[in-house]
């Protein structure tokens, strides 16, 4: 019987053909070196940021599903998947599988998707906390995939130093200073909505809610009915982005101000010169390259500051799994979810709550031997379980199991 050019038999070999799709993410490198390593068949389609119409973006497809023929398509956060539903009725049309791995907060991006639930679709998140809310959504297949770390591009590269970047402790992060005036001008809401969505931040940093949507449609009726009444999804998902960065602004500084009097070295958007622009004792560098600078420069800081994101309350981030990979020493802010990851104590240490943060960096800084013990501990356990080898062969099975 001959096989129809649209479609044809999936994860019939014992590794599966994966088609990925990205317009322009950084993961996506790291998912095709994992393809290289693990020797699965892989073709990678980057779309990059060029506009590209109709006629154009079917044909590219359609090409490179029919002269590739993959078991699935891959993409990360939804990149390269069209608002409109045109991918999904093509993946429809040649019965191929989606997996969308979401490595940021899947409800500031998935609402402005059209025919969401047309293709046979996977989703990954990283955050375990919104597996459900997805599944609330109409999502058959929801499954938990953390993020990882790649030790073959995190390695360093400078046989000596860069003293400049020596420090008792450092904060390597966006002060999303810049990030939340773009997400409030895409909302484009009224000067007194915009006062009301800043009062809703500081109360959604304050809390232990999962999202910003579901916190103001609680605890701020009136501000939910004012933004939902703009009327265009576009606008309404800026507008809850915009205040999960502003609490994620409000939480990173008052994070980042608890470690002003050890000298910290902070690294980042010229955001943090403005937001600390009064206060003393710290020292500002620009934004280092993720691969040439930052395993040389983890390794420089006695202690490697993080804190997490307001866009996921539960889950813990990339920095978690770089600086061990790295041989630094990490303090990082208490997540749920990272008991199933690293042993508290042993392989990560962990401030509960902010006023925590200087007895910690104190303690750790008095004590080099500790600090070492922890990192290796960390990086032994992330190089055994934690690396995108390990989440490209549980996203591999995951979709043989649920599509094959």
């Amino acid at each position: 019987m001959q096989e129809s050019p649209t479609t044809w038999p999936k994860f019939r070999n014992a590794t599966p053909r994966i088609l990925l799709l990205t317009s322009q993410y950084f993961l996506i490198g790291e998912l095709e070196a994992a393809c290289r390593r693990l020797g699965v068949d892989h073709l990678l389609l980057d779309f990059g940021t060029k506009e590209m119409d109709l006629d154009e973006f079917v044909s590219a497809m359609t090409e490179a599903f029919e002269t590739f023929r993959p078991d699935f398509v891959l993409t990360v956060n939804h990149l390269g998947v069209d608002r409109e539903g045109v991918l999904a009725a093509l993946l429809r049309r040649h019965d191929l599988p989606l997996a969308s791995w979401f490595v940021d907060n899947p409800h500031l991006i998935l609402g402005a998707y059209k025919h969401l639930h047309e293709a046979r679709t996977a989703l990954f998140t990283w955050d375990l906390d919104t597996v459900g809310s997805l599944r609330a959504m109409g999502f058959e297949h929801v499954f938990h995939l953390p993020l990882g770390a790649d030790p073959t591009r995190l390695t360093p590269h400078r046989t000596v130093p860069v003293e400049a970047w020596r420090a008792p402790i450092s904060f390597v992060g966006n002060s999303m200073l810049t990030k939340t005036l773009l997400r409030a001008r895409a909302a484009n809401p009224s000067e007194a909505l915009f006062r009301a969505g800043m009062e809703v931040a500081k109360a959604f940093a304050a809390s232990s809610a999962q999202l910003a949507g579901p916190f103001m449609a609680e605890h701020f009726p009136e501000v939910r009915a004012a933004y939902t009444a703009l009327g265009d999804p576009a606008r309404e998902l800026a507008f809850e982005t915009f205040v999960t960065w502003q609490a994620t602004l409000l939480y990173r500084l008052n994070c980042v101000s608890r470690i002003l009097p050890f000298h910290p070295l902070i690294v980042g958007d010229t955001g943090w010169q403005e937001l600390l622009g009064t206060q003393t004792g710290w020292s500002y560098h620009p934004e280092l390259s993720y691969y040439e600078d930052l395993p040389d420069f983890y390794p420089l800081s006695d202690i490697n500051f993080n804190c997490t994101s307001q866009q996921m309350k539960g889950a813990v981030n990339q920095r978690v799994f770089d600086v061990p990979c790295c041989n630094g020493f990490l303090l990082t802010d208490q997540r749920r979810q990272m008991e199933d990851l690293f042993e508290p104590g042993t392989e990560i240490v962990c401030y509960p709550t902010p006023d925590d943060i200087p007895g910690l960096v104190e303690r750790y800084l008095a004590d080099p031997a500790a600090r070492k013990a922890v990192a290796a501990a960390a990086r032994k356990r992330v190089l055994a379980e934690h690396t995108y080898d390990h989440r490209m062969t549980s996203l591999m099975e995951t979709m043989r199991e649920t599509f094959g």
